[in-house]
């Protein structure tokens, strides 16, 4: 049997930066993301976000990709947020995504970092944020 945890710091956006995540909405939006990850047998660590995008940290296991925990969370979120009128007109996702490794000694940081969302957009948009992870990390911010 292999033992695989690999954390990962992923960050999601709506399309077009609609500002649609309502407080309400995230905390019923979340819930579902971290009951339907559980059923899919993807750990979610700790999940938080704004009126416009998610941050999550998760940790991988062997089976799965960045790419493929990404799909399942975001696309199956989607669809039951739309099939339940949480959002009007309807919740859609950018296509991109920000996902970085987060060593173990890093991960209580990544968790206050994520918790304190509202108080951190307070004084940075999402996009100054992209920006800055964009720049930090070394991606390209054609996105």
């Amino acid at each position: 049997m292999s033992h695989v945890k690999i954390w990962i710091h992923a960050v999601w956006g709506t399309k077009n930066h609609e500002r649609v995540l309502s407080k309400g909405v995230r905390s019923k939006l979340f819930q579902h993301i971290r009951e339907n990850a559980k059923e899919k047998q993807i750990y979610i660590d700790f999940i938080n976000g704004d009126m416009e995008h998610v941050h999550c940290l998760l940790a991988l296991n062997a089976d799965l990709t960045i790419a493929k925990v990404i799909q399942l969370i975001k696309g199956e979120a989607a669809f039951w947020a739309n099939k339940n009128s949480l959002v009007k007109p309807r919740l859609e996702w950018a296509d991109e995504y920000f996902a970085v490794s987060v060593s173990e000694s890093m991960i209580d940081k990544v968790r206050d970092y994520i918790k304190n969302q509202e108080e951190h957009h307070r004084k940075m948009t999402f996009k100054e944020e992209y920006e800055k992870f964009a720049s930090k990390y070394g991606f390209s911010n054609n996105g």
